[in-house]
C-alpha cells in the first residue's frame, strides 16, 4: 500500500496544480485518473476450499495463490486443471477535497457478486475500493514545496519543479485533503 500512497500523493499534487478550472469553493474537485487493464487465461494448479484459497499458474508459469473470503461458497466445484479467465481493471482517481476539516484516513470497501445458480462453476466479479486521504499541512511558495500528512502519520514533502505548476500552487490551502481512490475490479470465469 505504501507505493500506491506515494504515487497517489505525487500524481494528485501534479494533477491538482495542472487543473486549469480549479475553484476553491467546490466541495470536491476531480483531478485526474489512471487505469491499467490486464487479461489472463490460465489453469488451476491447486484448490483448498476449506481455507478459501486457489492457486493458479501465473503469466510467468509460477504458482500464484489467490485468497478468497468465506463468501466463495462454490470453490469445491473447482478442480485442478480447470481453465480460469481473469480480467482485471485497476484504476486510481485523484480528488481534491476543499473542505478544511477532513482528517487523513483510509477506507476500504469490497463487493462481490457470484455466478448464477445455473452455473456450478465458480466465478463472478469482485470489486475492491480503497480511499487514502492525505492532508495538506504546509505550502512553501518560495521553495515550491507542498507537505502532505498521510493517514499513518508519515509526512511527505513534494517539490514542484514545473514553473507552470508552481504558478498554480497559490490555489491550494493548508487543511485541504487529497483523496487517492484505488479501485480494482476482477471478473473471473471458470470452465473445464
Amino acid at each position: 500500500m505504501k507505493p500506491i500512497r506515494a504515487l497517489a500523493c505525487v500524481a494528485a499534487l501534479a494533477s491538482t496544480l495542472a487543473t486549469p478550472g480549479f475553484t476553491a469553493r467546490a466541495a470536491e474537485v476531480p483531478l485526474g485518473s489512471q487505469a491499467m487493464e490486464g487479461h489472463l487465461v490460465t489453469k488451476v494448479l491447486a484448490v483448498d476450499p476449506a481455507n478459501y484459497q486457489v492457486t493458479i499458474e501465473g503469466a510467468d508459469k509460477n504458482p500464484v495463490p489467490i485468497q478468497f473470503t468465506d463468501k466463495a461458497k462454490t470453490l469445491h466445484n473447482l478442480k485442478v486443471g480447470d481453465t480460469v479467465d481473469l480480467h482485471v481493471v485497476r484504476s486510481v482517481a485523484y480528488v481534491l477535497d476543499t473542505n478544511l476539516d477532513t482528517a487523513p484516513g483510509i477506507s476500504n470497501e469490497s463487493i462481490t457478486s457470484r455466478a448464477t445458480q445455473d452455473n456450478p462453476n465458480p466465478g463472478g466479479q469482485a470489486i475492491r475500493q480503497v480511499k487514502v486521504t492525505s492532508k495538506i499541512t504546509h505550502i512553501d511558495m518560495k521553495k515550491h514545496e507542498v507537505t502532505l500528512l498521510a493517514p499513518e502519520g508519515k509526512v511527505t514533502v513534494l517539490k514542484v519543479q514545473d514553473p507552470k505548476l508552481q504558478a498554480r500552487m497559490k490555489k491550494l490551502q493548508v487543511g485541504q485533503t487529497i483523496n487517492a481512490i484505488y479501485t480494482e475490479v476482477m471478473n473471473i470465469k471458470t470452465s473445464r
